[in-house]
């Protein structure tokens, strides 16, 4: 055997090291010890080697003088002792590893003393003890001091343990966390006899599960069997105590508005005292507002809780120092409690409450039932005398009934049918029932019935559809229809409407009637006020023309007369600019205006027209509302809309005007594709409204709700003809007894510059200056005149009666300065032309003339200059230099 030196953490000193080890002996005389020196052997040269671990002891020899006069060195061989060391702490690291791995509880526990004093120390814990049992720093500690309440049951199951030698598995509850446990616990075998090993499972959730369980099955046993409400109450809160060990359980009906609980039974645990009888909830707490809001009262210690820690006092008196109320609901009121009271502080789990829930609901459930089944049974005691009396009800009603009862398949085959089907269509039962219905239908409704029949078989029932059925004498009969449906049969009846239909035809005849002669009646009005006032103009005209034919008359007279005639023709063209404006065929006159500025001129006029018991509120901006539009039309149409609203409150309420604007994304564009915004016109009221079968119907020209002689309908019709021939629209807002809003919408348009405004040119003989101008007119007179009035204004004319001989005129070659048209002609219209004009011969002039047009009225002038009829010759002359100039300063030649 040799030494290997200097190998390893135990190995022997290499030599420098050895002779220190020997000076630092005879210096000190103390003795040295080296562990763990290896050395390699071999038992032949030839033979394997071995290797030992030895432990030198260098002992120093002294002399009888205490001095070192040499050093005994002693090996001791450690190999088998240090091997076993190291598989030791290899073990232990390994079972270290194992215990802090180990999902199960896992604790050590030894005998600390015996005796009456007995008791165990807790001396090992793995990390899942803790979460396992709930106890916290629980190593170096007793049992007595962890759980001293429950301490003295675990010490004498450990105390067993030791004593038999024996393992055992048991389940306890830890009463200290609440946990159940199941646990095994075995005598630690390493020679102390002192010691015991715990493993330790929660069982918590699946014991709780299981308990649940069995209380529900107890439960449903109790229902099954229990007929009566009161005894299946008890039984339910017996189950209930039992199962979660508490003091009390008990279920009693409540009066909110007395706030008080009337307890019938409750169950109570040996010793304590009944609670049965009428109790006041504010003598207890204040938990009963929780209770009202359906919220369940839940209190884990009287003194603690706010609700409940000023009559702690009266608690504690009946055994409920923790207490579950939970509120018992019927159709959403608070009727009755059911609730769980314990003498001492307890914690109620999520579980318990969940259990509890479970229990009021089964019972409140059952208990219904039951009621509902003692209702039944009370019932059911005359159900057979009220069957037959019902039955013999019905069957008079069948045979009674004047309706048309019938049962049919969804086939379509008449199943029965009552005995009315003789008294309203002459056919007897025993001929309908078994034949299809479309051997009795009126053929034109045939398709309708069928499809309406499926329809009625699939459930879809049917109210109010009406057909017409084949008398026996070959004629129709209207029958109205309701229907419900069982299974593949629908049950119908009929009423015979055909008296009604014909009552109704001859009430839309004579109200149509009516409204005709409304309508002449309300024409007749007009023309004859017309024709007065026609005739009132005439005469002015004929006495002053038949006064100009004198030939003595002075001149200042007969300058007089000229002026009455021309004023005389201004008026008359104004009375049929009204005509027009009523019949919506006027030709309007657009120029730029400021809506709401316009809309403040007139409001003290409109203000004497709805008169002082109707006030008028102006919501009119500031900032103008530019619009293009005939200015006097518009207000023509707003006076129409406030005398429409006046007499809408029969000369009482509010009246609201209101000038806004609304742009075309929240405007339908198709009544007014070209305009971007609108300027908006609103008028509110506050009278009767207008029925939804009426709203369709107002704008309509002689269309009235009024009486005969108070109005003629053509009010709304011009508000209506006004809107949409300037390019807008006008809409109704109304509801029957609160009202309606009128609302016009005007297109909106730029301010206009100042160059629009043009003054009035006086006229003079060479105002023409020999310009050329193109006049069609199909009217002999009117050409005539035309073509004369302009040569004495100092044009040169041309006159075509007609589109065609103007065309052939412009394409012959001849140079024209205007075109001057009428608009109404046989064949191709004056828009029509002024068109192919201004395609063919772009930058000539082209003027047109109409005192009306339907063209005009329903599409607008399409560009082109209008001058209206009656004209003035200062307007002719002013409009065609005025398009001369245009032309003229033009860079576009013509032809």
């Amino acid at each position: 055997m040799f030494p290997t030196l200097g190998d390893g953490p135990n190995s022997a000193p290499p030599p420098s090291r050895s002779l220190d080890l020997f000076d630092e002996v005879y210096r000190s005389g103390k003795p040295y010890t080296s562990a763990g020196a290896r050395f390699v052997g071999q038992a032949a040269p030839d033979g394997p080697t071995k290797e030992h671990l030895l432990d030198f002891v260098y002992q120093p020899v002294t002399d009888s003088a205490g001095a070192v006069t040499g050093i005994f060195v002693e090996g001791y061989d450690v190999t088998e002792r240090v091997k076993a060391e190291a598989s030791l702490r290899a073990s232990e690291e390994r079972y270290r590893t194992l215990f802090d791995a180990i999902d199960e509880g896992f604790c050590i526990i030894e005998a600390a003393r015996g005796g009456d004093d007995a008791d165990f120390a807790y001396i090992v814990a793995n990390p899942a003890f803790e979460p396992t049992t709930d106890l916290r720093d629980v190593v170096g500690r007793t049992i007595r001091e962890v759980t001293p309440d429950e301490a003295q049951g675990w010490i004498d199951i450990y105390a067993e343990v030791l004593r038999s030698g024996r393992a055992i598995r048991f389940q306890r509850r830890l009463r200290a966390t609440g946990r159940e446990l199941e646990l095994f616990a075995s005598p630690l075998d390493d020679g102390t006899k002192s010691r015991v090993l715990v493993l330790i499972n929660d069982v918590t959730e699946r014991m709780t599960r299981e308990r649940d369980r069995l209380a529900l099955l107890e439960l449903a046993d109790a229902i099954r069997e229990i007929e009566n409400p009161d005894d299946l109450s008890h039984a339910a809160a017996r189950i209930l105590a039992e199962t979660l060990r508490v003091s009390r359980a008990g279920y009693g009906t409540v009066d909110t508005r007395a706030e008080t609980i009337r307890i019938d039974r409750d169950w109570n645990a040996p010793g304590v005292t009944s609670i049965a009888g009428t109790l006041h909830f504010r003598e207890y707490g204040t938990y009963i507002d929780d209770l009202k809001r359906g919220e369940t009262a839940v209190v884990t210690d009287a003194r603690t809780d706010p609700r409940t820690c000023a009559t702690a006092a009266m608690l504690e008196r009946i055994s409920a120092r923790s207490f579950i109320n939970m509120p018992v609901t019927e159709q959403g009121d608070f009727v009755a409690l059911l609730f769980l009271n314990h003498a001492e502080p307890r914690g109620w789990s999520e579980d318990e409450l969940a259990l509890v829930r479970e229990f009021a609901e089964r019972t409140r459930t059952a208990v219904a039932r039951l009621d509902a089944e003692k209702e039944l049974r009370s019932l059911a005691a005359s159900l057979e005398q009220q069957v037959e009396e019902r039955t013999a009800e019905r069957d008079r009603v069948w045979r009674n009934s004047r309706d048309l009862l019938v049962v049919v398949g969804a086939d379509g085959v008449f199943r029965t049918v009552n005995p009315a089907w003789t008294q309203i269509l002459g056919h007897h039962p025993d001929d309908v029932v078994g034949h299809s219905f479309l051997d009795f239908i009126w053929p034109e409704d045939a398709d309708l019935t069928q499809s309406s029949l499926d329809r009625a078989a699939a459930r879809a029932d049917l109210t109010n559809f009406e057909n017409r059925y084949r008398h026996k004498d070959g004629t129709p009969r209207w029958i109205s229809w309701h229907t419900s449906a069982e299974g593949d049969l629908v049950y119908a009846y009929g009423r015979d409407i055909t008296a009604a239909k014909h009552s109704a035809a001859e009430l839309e005849q004579a109200q149509e009637a009516l409204r005709q002669a409304q309508k002449l009646e309300a024409i007749g009005q007009l023309t004859g006020g017309v024709a007065h006032d026609f005739n009132n103009l005439l005469t002015i005209i004929k006495s002053s023309s038949d006064l100009l034919r004198r030939p003595d008359l002075p001149e200042e007279r007969r300058r007089r007369y000229i002026d009455a005639i021309s004023e005389t023709v201004s008026r008359a063209s104004r009375l049929t600019g009204q005509l027009l404006a009523f019949a919506r065929r006027q030709s309007l006159k657009p120029e730029v205006f400021d809506a709401a500025e316009r809309v403040r001129s007139v409001a003290e006029m409109l203000a004497t027209i709805v008169g002082s018991r109707i006030p008028i509120t102006l919501n009119v901006p500031d900032e103008p509302r530019w619009t293009e539009a005939d200015a006097s039309q518009f207000e023509t149409a707003l006076v129409n809309l406030v005398v429409n609203a006046r007499d809408a409150m029969d000369g009482e309420g509010r009246l609201t005007i209101v000038v806004g604007e609304i742009y075309r994304s929240t405007f339908d564009e198709v009544r007014a594709p070209e305009a971007k915004t609108f300027a908006t016109i609103s008028v509110a009221d506050t009278g009767v409204g207008i029925s939804p079968e009426r709203l369709t119907r107002i704008f309509e020209p002689f269309y009235t709700t009024k009486e005969v002689g108070k109005g003629t309908g053509l009010g709304l019709s011009q508000v209506y003809g006004f809107a949409k021939q300037s390019g807008g629209d006008v809409t109704v807002e109304s509801r029957v007894g609160e009202g309606a809003v009128f609302t016009m919408y005007l297109p909106r348009t730029d301010r206009p510059s100042e160059g629009e405004q043009r003054p009035v040119d006086a006229v003079t003989r060479d105002d023409g200056g020999g310009r050329r101008v193109l006049v069609v007119e199909d009217n002999v007179d009117v050409g005539a005149f035309c073509t004369q009035l302009l040569d004495d204004l100092g044009y040169t004319t041309v006159w075509a009666k007609d589109a065609g001989e103007a065309l052939s005129a412009l394409e012959g070659g001849d140079r024209f300065d205007a075109v001057f048209s009428d608009v109404v002609m046989p064949g191709m219209n004056g828009i029509e032309l002024a068109t192919r004009i201004r395609d063919r011969f772009p930058g000539l002039p082209i003027v047109l003339t109409s005192g009306y047009s339907d063209v005009l009225a329903q599409k607008g002038r399409h560009g082109f200059e209008l001058l209206q009829k009656p004209y003035a010759v200062e307007d002719l002359s002013r409009v065609l230099r005025r398009v001369a100039r245009s032309r003229d300063a033009s860079p576009v030649a013509e032809r």
